[in-house]
């Protein structure tokens, strides 16, 4: 029996077809049943490894749903192979990585010991909101960045004097990355919340945009208010064409046609989570992160 296995949640079936031809692993694949009262029924098919299994689930919505199916995933790997490494492309819960309000359950440390008891022997993530979830877990974790990959797919594209955009501060460092690896400048829009009304505005000023193209560059982008706020903001400044860069392209509530509609040119994301603008695979980096 080959020495490795991937072991294919439902969530990242795509994903990990391609980990398990890059790293040269048997796949084993998942099918559910999902019952009436919501409950799912997991059977594995294909031979697991008794040596090292690789589960590769993300956690996008449903959310609960897709941890309860990891936590299976990894369980009964445990049970055949002595090492289990564990590739959640995208972490649901990142953002609750500590107690901002009083009585707040932090629950990255929660994830931390489920994943544990479950028995994971490492967890790779990739481009986690914040990196001190990962502080929460007493078990190996890896965060690799999928920028690389997100650059060299606007490489191939004909931009004009392009710049990288970051759609506010907290992004900045992402935005110097992408700009370092892509070769260009960058900026970092400024915004401001009114504290009675909740408005948000940007203030940034003497912004040399004018017939550039310009790449808007973030991690996660769930219902895409910041992109919007930033496409519109720009686009007054007479910008050419404007892209969207990001790894997790959540795109809740019809996000996807409100920022096209603001003026958005395309929206370009990695497979950690499938649906028509994954069009950058990571599993190369991803199967570096394991070999």
């Amino acid at each position: 029996m080959n020495k490795l296995s991937v072991i294919s949640g439902k969530s990242s079936e795509d994903l990990a077809r391609k980990l398990s031809k890059k790293i040269k692993a048997n796949l084993v694949k998942s099918e559910i049943k999902v019952f009436p009262d919501g409950e799912s029924k997991i059977t594995l098919i294909g031979k697991i490894s008794k040596k090292k299994s690789v589960v590769v689930q993300s956690m996008y919505p449903p959310v609960d749903t897709n941890l309860v199916q990891a936590l299976s995933l990894i369980t009964k790997a445990k049970e055949n192979s002595s090492e289990v490494v564990v590739v959640i492309p995208y972490m649901g819960y990142a953002r609750q990585d500590r107690e901002f309000l009083p009585g707040e359950i932090v629950t990255m440390k929660v994830l931390g010991k489920l994943f544990k008891s479950a028995g994971a022997s490492k967890i790779i993530v990739v481009d986690i909101h914040s990196s001190i979830g990962l502080k929460h877990f007493s078990i190996k974790t890896k965060n690799v960045t999928a920028i690389p990959d997100l650059v060299g797919f606007f490489k191939k594209l004909s931009l004009k004097n392009p710049l990288i955009v970051s759609p506010d501060q907290g992004g900045k460092e992402r935005a110097k990355e992408f700009a370092k690896e892509f070769n260009s400048d960058y900026i970092a829009l400024e915004k401001t919340r009114d504290r009675k009304t909740g408005k948000v505005e940007i203030k940034t000023k003497n912004l040399e945009v004018k017939n550039r193209d310009l790449i808007l560059v973030d991690d996660i982008i769930s219902t895409g208010g910041s992109i919007i706020k930033a496409t519109q903001f720009l686009k007054k400044q007479k910008c050419k064409r404007i892209y969207v860069a990001c790894t997790h392209a959540l795109l809740m509530n019809d996000a996807e046609k409100k920022i096209k509609k603001a003026g958005v040119t395309s929206i370009i994301s990695t497979n950690t989570i499938p649906g028509k603008t994954s069009k950058v695979d990571i599993s190369k980096t991803i199967a570096k992160a394991i070999m």
